[in-house]
């Protein structure tokens, strides 16, 4: 008489996601915090032709974007980039430091977002909280992304929907309100071809500066490439709707570094917190919509640290199912059908994070948080475009996209230039925060190769 054991099975991960939901979600992501809190910076580094780096950052992504889509149609599962250097070449510690610096760029980003929208809340309502009583909205708010991640990938992604037409409306009040000012003639349509660049640097330099800052958008498909496992059919979705995203995300950026160069001065733009909320009363004082922008931001900044959360989770859970990382981590919930485990850990690590960022909100860790994750994303794009090439021997059975040749070689030297400090014009903090996160992920890959041969020896 034989036995059943179906119901020990480990299960699956639901999938949920069709293309219009993916499409929101890569474009929710690049459209986060990237253009609500960088557009003043960017202009800082270059002048007027704030739109030049923001070009610049999304043809270098698309680019990349085409070894991705080679990759995730490929292999259309969880853990993305660590899951194609674990394919490609086998070894656990360059796979673990790989998804380790992805991790990384993940949480750091949803914790900084999880600071901003505690800032604009407290700004927005006019209350008068110190940094302790910020810090404690912003955990609050970090938990009750967890929540939402854990209650199912369903209503992360349909709370992203949301977020996603919020964020999108402010950019699009934006655009009209510029173009508005632009015609009653309030603008200076004229900066926008005029490039002003620090002292120390000279025009190429000052470009890739600012490109390297506002690669901090791109984050966006890294994050769609690890919701893979969760999206149907995602062979024939993943192509189109990520280039779609790209496509659309790129035109909205342009046009906001556009009307906000002409509607207000540099100097301004780059001292100021909230860029994107001086742009709007500037362009029309006392319209009651621009009032709103501090609130649109708020919910901007929540889509991209669920979004981040969403990324970090599943990206600990597919390398746990791969058992680079301790298969407990890849624990899935029976009913909900979510990671619990990943999403757990995740949000104990940025839970201690933004604490230690809001002990000195004025610290070089606050100021370079943002090139510090570009830093992270572009060491891990030049590592994909090199890694596509090695994978191209491994055949697979079902049809998928192919990048060619050139255009991975092109990216991972496009790459390399914006991460490389004699060519990126990037500050020295961002180096030695990334130096920082990356031994510690050297540390903890050395425990888990202790594991391993424990586990190992054990099972002898």
């Amino acid at each position: 008489m034989s036995t059943t054991v179906e119901h020990d099975a480990p299960p699956e991960l639901k999938r949920v996601i069709g293309p219009k939901l993916l499409l929101l979600f890569i474009v929710g992501d690049i459209l986060g915090t990237g253009v609500y809190a960088l557009t003043g910076q960017v202009a800082g580094e270059v002048g007027g032709a704030a739109w030049l780096p923001f070009l610049v950052a999304f043809a270098v992504a698309t680019v990349t974007a085409f070894s991705y889509l080679e990759l995730v149609t490929k292999y259309p599962q969880a853990a993305g980039a660590a899951l194609y250097v674990h394919k490609a070449f086998g070894l656990h510690f360059l796979t673990f430091l790989v998804c380790f610096v992805v991790m990384c760029s993940g949480i750091t980003s949803a914790s900084a977002a999880a600071r901003a929208f505690a800032a604009n809340l407290v700004e927005g309502f006019g209350l008068e909280f110190g940094d302790g009583g910020i810090l404690l909205v912003a955990l609050a708010f970090m938990l009750l992304i967890a929540a939402v991640n854990l209650r199912g990938v369903s209503e992360s992604v349909k709370l992203n929907v949301v977020l996603t037409l919020v964020e999108l409306s402010g950019l699009l009040i934006v655009i009209g309100l510029g173009f508005y000012a632009v015609a009653g003639g309030n603008a200076d349509f004229s900066r926008v071809v005029l490039f002003e660049t620090p002292e120390d640097k000279n025009l190429l330099l000052a470009v890739s500066t600012a490109t390297s800052l506002a690669f901090f958008a791109m984050v966006g498909f890294e994050d769609s490439v690890n919701m893979a496992e969760e999206t149907k059919d995602p062979s024939r979705v993943f192509p189109r709707t990520l280039l779609t995203g790209l496509s659309t995300t790129a035109v909205i950026y342009v046009l906001v570094s556009i009307c906000a160069v002409a509607v207000v001065p540099v100097g301004v733009l780059r001292e100021s917190e909230t860029p994107l909320a001086e742009v709007a009363t500037t362009a029309a004082p006392g319209f009651p919509v621009a009032q709103a922008l501090p609130f649109i931001s708020m919910f901007a900044v929540a889509n991209s640290a669920l979004i981040n959360m969403l990324m970090a989770s599943r990206l600990i859970y597919g390398m746990g199912r791969q058992g680079v990382l301790p298969p407990a981590l890849s624990a899935v919930h029976r009913s909900r059908r979510t990671p619990w485990a990943a999403i757990a850990l995740t949000t104990a690590i940025a839970l201690a994070l933004i604490t230690y960022v809001s002990l000195d909100p004025g610290s070089p860790v606050v100021a370079v948080l943002g090139g510090t994750t570009s830093l992270l994303l572009l060491t891990v794009f030049c590592v994909v475009n090199v890694t596509v090439l090695v994978l191209r021997r491994d055949r697979v059975a079902h049809e998928h996209f192919s990048a060619g040749r050139v255009l991975p070689v092109v990216g991972a030297a496009a790459c390399a230039y914006l991460v490389l400090p004699w060519t990126s014009g990037r500050a020295v903090e961002q180096y030695g925060i990334a130096g920082v996160l990356v031994g510690v992920g050297v540390l903890l890959g050395a425990l888990t190769h202790l594991w391993r041969r424990s586990a190992s020896r054990a099972a002898r």
